[in-house]
């Protein structure tokens, strides 16, 4: 009756040959192809350099004065814009200016990134039903795969650092980009989409000036949780490398300093309110602009 009480297993032998053999597989082709595929990355390590020195040597009134500008543009309501300052006026005089300003340039970055990724992806999958059958089961696995785990396999191809920091931020962080991209331009009414027909529209006609914009909202809606995700992702980078607001929360997991932890912590907090009000704000914008023009 052992079977009935102990579930079937594969022999431990057998078991530790696979996982060895699927170990030392993967550190051949790091070490065949390791370097190949970071030289791909160097762009994207200049651009995280360059938007990281922009916000840590611009002085702290011109990156003040820009987020405002920012804000305003993208919610026109001076009560963000004075929440969003007020809150960025604490955190600098807390000195945490400058972990701040890495992790907004490191999120700027991912989203941007998350964007030019998983907008043509979303698109591509409202295109073709079995596209989005295949892609699916993939965001699935990225949305629910222990964040620790993207690490590995990150590292070991591309070792300690900003960029393979930024892969992860930006595997964890783009399905909710994909997901609403797609639902966003599922959900075009029929009947726009039959009367630009009827205009004699070409696909890609139809897809820039009746889908894109009607699915805006939806679309920054993604761009929102991509952000919020992407800032949750913040302590966990540090491990690798991340530098912000992430290290001070590691530094304080490992050495128990309570205060450290609880500053930076509410730092990232004030952050991420202030980009997902703005964000939240001009979608709202757009949402109301859209029920103007198509009644």
């Amino acid at each position: 009756m052992e079977w009935f009480t102990k579930f079937p297993t594969m022999d431990a032998n057998t078991l530790r040959d696979l996982k060895k053999t699927i170990d030392e597989g993967f550190r051949t082709f790091t070490r065949a192809y390791g370097d190949g595929i970071e030289s791909i990355f160097e762009p994207l390590q200049h651009f995280l350099i360059w938007s990281e020195r922009f916000m840590t040597r611009t002085p702290w009134p011109i990156i003040l004065l820009l987020i405002a500008l920012v804000a305003w543009f993208a919610s026109r309501n001076w009560k963000i814009v004075a929440g969003a300052v007020g809150t960025l006026l604490v955190i600098g005089y807390f000195d945490m200016w400058d972990d701040t300003m890495k992790t907004v340039s490191m999120i700027f970055v991912c989203t941007v990134l998350s964007i030019v990724i998983g907008i043509p992806i979303g698109i591509l999958m409202s295109r073709s039903d079995r596209v989005q059958n295949v892609i699916n089961p993939v965001l699935d696995v990225m949305q629910t795969m222990p964040s620790f785990v993207y690490l590995i396999p990150v590292v070991m191809l591309l070792g300690i650092g900003k960029v393979p920091g930024l892969i992860a931020v930006v595997i964890y962080a783009i399905p909710p980009m994909i997901r609403l991209t797609n639902l966003g331009i599922r959900l075009v009414d029929k009947d726009v989409l039959e009367a630009a027909d009827a205009f004699g529209s070409s696909s890609w006609q139809k897809l820039k000036n009746v889908q894109m914009p009607l699915a805006l909202p939806t679309i920054m809606a993604g761009i929102n949780q991509t952000i919020m995700m992407a800032l949750a992702m913040v302590v966990i980078a540090s491990m690798i490398g991340v530098q912000g607001l992430g290290q001070p929360v590691l530094k304080a997991i490992s050495n128990q300093y309570f205060t450290l932890g609880i500053f930076n912590g509410l730092a990232i907090v004030g952050i991420a309110i202030i980009f997902d009000r703005v964000s939240q704000a001009f979608g709202k914008r757009l949402q109301k602009h859209r029920e103007i023009i198509h009644g």
